[in-house]
């Protein structure tokens, strides 16, 4: 598929490094293992990498240069800005994690400065799509086309290629059109999880590529196995699914997935990834992977199609949940 208008290709799957910088969020990581699945990635055609400046305090980008040494041309880089944490960073207050606090700006002057730090930390002297990771909020309220200035800015000077906005309503995304050529949304939406429905509807009219976030809602819509694990990770217990009080409901459901997932020969993971998407024309799927087994299982969706009545199927087994 390509990426929005532009005429850069991109598979339909993508892969996510935010697990791969660990820290609260995901707890501890292995470095080599992140860089093997990267490497295996390539190697699968899963040439969409998504990372963030933010994921790990800078360590996912980091992991990133050093599994595309040499190798930079064969992946589509996708990373962000709007994020900061640095200790004379200003901005308003987002979260605090990791010993830091991560505040959000997305002036023209902060961006500008946060591209050359993730320039340095990937090793690349371009980024082929370039995202606000979260909307500006009070009292550092910027304007969408002041934003938009400073990635037009970058992109004449070459150092991106593309840009679009993550974590973002339809109003701000009709404006951030508006302002330019928005090439990529990225957003939270599942099977479980369809609040950004229409917002990936409208993506599908414009021709803008909606990418979703959080397919297997962070490991639990992988079956029924992931009911029984321990939770860890902020990330991960931030998921309502896997509270006590919804296993019942989810158990039904993963059983229910599972008994389908048996007649495509294929895992729960998988259909459930092939479900989100067949959601529009332009849907793209982000999936994190901090394993070749991981990634090489999620890859399989590639090859998966979905019947009409199977797809119902799912869609229904869903709906009784939510």
């Amino acid at each position: 598929m390509t990426l929005g208008r532009t005429d850069i290709v991109i598979p339909p799957l993508a892969l996510g490094t935010w697990a791969m910088g660990g820290g609260e969020s995901w707890g501890a990581s292995d470095a080599n293992h992140s860089i093997q699945t990267i490497h295996r990635a390539l190697e699968l055609g899963l040439t969409f990498i998504d990372t963030a400046p933010a994921y790990g305090n800078g360590v996912s980008e980091e992991l990133l240069a050093k599994a595309l040494k040499g190798r930079r041309n064969e992946a589509v880089i996708a990373t962000k800005c709007g994020l900061v944490w640095g200790p004379d960073d200003e901005g308003a207050v987002h979260k605090s994690r990791d010993g830091v606090v991560v505040r959000r700006n997305l002036s023209k002057r902060s961006i500008i400065a946060q591209v050359e730090e993730s320039l340095g930390r990937l090793k690349t002297d371009y980024i082929d799509l370039l995202l606000t990771h979260w909307q500006a909020i009070a009292p550092y309220q910027t304007p969408i086309e002041e934003t938009v200035e400073a990635f037009e800015s970058l992109k004449r000077q070459g150092k991106i290629r593309a840009w679009g906005a993550c974590n973002l309503t339809l109003e701000e995304a009709k404006e951030y059109l508006l302002c330019g050529e928005l090439s990529l949304i990225q957003e939270r939406f599942s099977l479980l999880n369809r609040a950004s429905a229409p917002l990936a509807r409208w993506a599908a009219q414009e021709r803008v590529t909606f990418q979703a976030y959080s397919p297997l809602e962070r490991g639990v819509l992988t079956g029924l196995s992931a009911l029984s694990k321990e939770v860890v990770g902020t990330a991960k217990a931030s998921v309502a699914w896997y509270k006590p009080e919804k296993r019942e409901a989810m158990t039904l459901l993963l059983t229910e997935l599972d008994q389908i997932a048996r007649s495509y020969d294929c895992s729960v993971s998988n259909l459930v990834i092939a479900w989100s998407a067949g959601f529009t024309k332009t849907m793209n799927v982000l999936f994190g992977s901090r394993t070749v087994d991981h990634l090489e299982e999620n890859a399989k969706a590639l090859a998966l199609a979905i019947t009409k009545k199977d797809w119902k199927r799912i869609d229904e087994a869903a709906s009784r949940v939510l």
